[in-house]
């Protein structure tokens, strides 16, 4: 965990308003099921995959999976420079991504891809995953700025 209590309670905010703006049915099924804010930092600790949504030029939605660390309360992922996703993101940044590890836990988070430095507490996140290599030092990597954010966990 890398949050700080400001951020928790930020994301606290942002799952409670994310849920009372959804529809019915949203509401019906996640409704008593979510994780609180303090639970989900530590839940997503690590490399979490997440397959992310990017839109292609003629309006198409393109899913693939990308390597995931949630830090400071964000998403935060990396591609390769020529990726067909770097130039989605880079044409229009909207994005949805999930993190389903499976039917016991679900993080859904729609918002704005924004380009991000690789340093502080995301670089510590990559050097444990990976170690201390370069490939991951030369991609482009990009922080989710949610707009809404669901959580299910089950039973």
């Amino acid at each position: 965990m890398r949050e700080t209590p400001d951020e928790i309670d930020a994301l606290q905010r942002l799952l409670d308003d994310s849920l009372a703006a959804g529809g019915a049915h949203l509401r019906s099924v996640l409704d008593g099921q979510g994780v609180p804010a303090t639970e989900l930092v530590d839940l997503l600790t690590g490399m979490r995959l997440l397959v992310l949504a990017t839109t292609a030029a003629d309006g198409r939605p393109i899913t693939g999976t990308v390597d995931g660390f949630f830090v400071h309360g964000r998403f935060h992922f990396g591609t390769a420079p020529d990726a067909l996703r770097t130039r989605h993101l880079r044409r229009d940044p909207r994005v949805s991504a999930t993190h389903v590890p499976g039917e016991h836990l679900q993080v859904v988070v729609h918002g704005t891809a924004e380009p991000v430095s690789v340093e502080g507490d995301l670089a510590a996140s990559l050097t444990e995953q990976y170690g201390d290599v370069d490939w991951w030092r030369e991609a482009p990597y990009f922080r989710i700025e949610p707009e809404r954010m669901f959580t299910f966990r089950l039973g």
